[in-house]
């Protein structure tokens, strides 16, 4: 297994530790708070409680176990995930009026604060006293991805989990649930109250939720690459993560109203199919982007292990560029086959010609490069996730097809049509990673490098 001296930690990092940590302690929180509301029945509220406490004081465990701060460290892990929840906690905390906060709010915003700061406190204690006695460096995450890259890899998974929460609503048809952006219904987005948010509502306004938490992380991230990355290519990169998600919630937003107006009135909106294709292609884009900063950032880029010379390297080179592009096209042709129902045969026909080229390109690097990092474990993953996606993509289309109403969709069609897209854009994520990582890893033999 690799040593941490064989991948050095980046230079000014060492923030990343309780950012990473943090924002995906938040994440996960966030996760399981949006799955409770989708399976009301199925998870008491005393259950998620727990649950919540569990990631709490697993994030503070991990600071304990891996960062340098100990105690402390946890401290500000809990502290930095209890306000991103606030996101969240106002939908408690809102009045029946917008604009209005419940009197519990002064006893509610500290409260959840300071607990979040004790439970994530005790999980870095209780880590520490079995943590070994092998001394860290500063930037002690796993060996091949250090913090910077951590950090990158919770914002492509926050992203995931929008990307579902999005695919959602094109399934349950929830895309105009709520007719006004960015407020909604006339409160403050972070206000709206729970209470409210059922059926098409909650689809659509915890999606608007969770794109606030990918911002405001792919913020942090920009911010975070500028300050402790040396190269300039990279901190150009984290800008324009940023730009592309504030223009996917500016055509999230477009697509509902058609123009810029603080209206609540259906009359006055003008809703836009086109621009849903548009937002649900750069979404999958953003995806990529994000997975490519999470590569570029890790220990294992910037260490110095030169290309392994292969003569298969030039082959699988071109194979995995191939992919990702014929991967987009594919995303295009669903995008616009899921929102304007065109394009079956074609989407179809072309699923057919990628599944032939992803297995080829997972195949090869699954047994062809058992000895270097990652790409045998991305091989193998693509391969398996290509039959995954044959299967959901086959019973997607029976399933429409059968649903004689396209109002009254089964939960099971609802299911395998958000699975499928999700695969597909986690298909997109690994091929994008066998591309970068196929370039950086593999060199052409010295007779076919000319």
């Amino acid at each position: 297994m690799a040593t941490l001296s064989a991948y050095p930690p980046l230079a000014g990092e060492s923030r990343g530790q309780w950012l990473a940590l943090g924002f995906g302690t938040s994440a996960a929180m966030w996760a399981l708070a949006y799955l409770s509301r989708l399976f009301a029945s199925a998870l008491p509220p005393w259950l998620l409680f727990v649950l919540f406490i569990v990631c709490l004081l697993g994030g503070g465990a991990l600071a304990g176990r891996y960062g340098t701060r100990g105690v402390a460290g946890g401290a500000r892990v809990g502290a930095l995930a209890s306000l991103l929840n606030l996101l969240i906690l106002g939908s408690v905390l809102g009045g029946d009026v917008p604009g209005e906060l419940r009197r519990a709010a002064v006893f509610w915003v500290p409260g959840s604060i300071l607990l979040g700061v004790l439970l994530a406190a005790c999980g870095a204690w209780l880590a520490m006293r079995k943590r070994t006695p092998e001394p860290f460096s500063s930037s002690a995450a796993p060996p091949a991805l250090g913090w910077n890259s951590a950090f990158a890899a919770v914002a492509a998974a926050t992203t995931l989990m929008l990307l579902g929460a999005g695919g959602l609503v094109t399934s349950e048809e929830a895309g105009l649930a709520v007719v006004d952006w960015p407020n909604s219904y006339g409160f403050n987005m972070f206000l709206y109250p729970l209470s409210r948010m059922t059926g098409g509502i909650f689809y659509e306004h915890a999606h608007r939720l969770l794109g606030s938490l990918v911002g405001l992380t792919t913020l942090v991230l920009a911010l975070q690459l500028q300050f402790s990355e040396r190269r300039r290519w990279l901190r150009a990169l984290g800008w324009v993560a940023l730009l592309m998600v504030v223009l996917q919630g500016l055509l999230g937003g477009l697509r509902v109203t058609g123009r810029f107006t603080m209206s609540q009135s259906p009359t006055d909106m003008a809703p836009s199919l086109d621009l849903a294709v548009v937002h649900g292609i750069l979404g999958q884009l953003f995806f990529g982007l994000l997975l490519a900063l999470t590569a570029f950032s890790s220990r294992l880029w910037v260490s110095g292990r030169l290309p392994e010379p292969r003569p298969t390297a030039s082959t699988d080179r071109q194979l995995t560029a191939v992919l990702v592009l014929a991967v987009f096209v594919q995303l295009v042709l669903g995008a616009m086959l899921r929102h304007m129902a065109r394009g079956m045969l074609w989407h179809v026909s072309f699923a057919m010609v990628l599944a032939l080229l992803a297995l080829a390109v997972g195949a090869r690097h699954w047994g062809l490069y058992r000895d270097l990092p990652l790409l045998r474990p991305l091989g193998r993953t693509l391969t398996i996730l290509v039959g995954v996606q044959l299967l959901l993509g086959t019973g997607a289309l029976a399933a429409v097809n059968g649903t004689p109403d396209p109002g009254d969709l089964p939960w099971w069609e609802v299911a395998l049509t958000t699975l499928h897209q999700l695969t597909g854009a986690t298909i997109l994520g690994l091929s994008v990673l066998l591309s970068l990582w196929s370039r950086r890893l593999l060199a052409p033999e010295p007779e076919q490098a000319s």
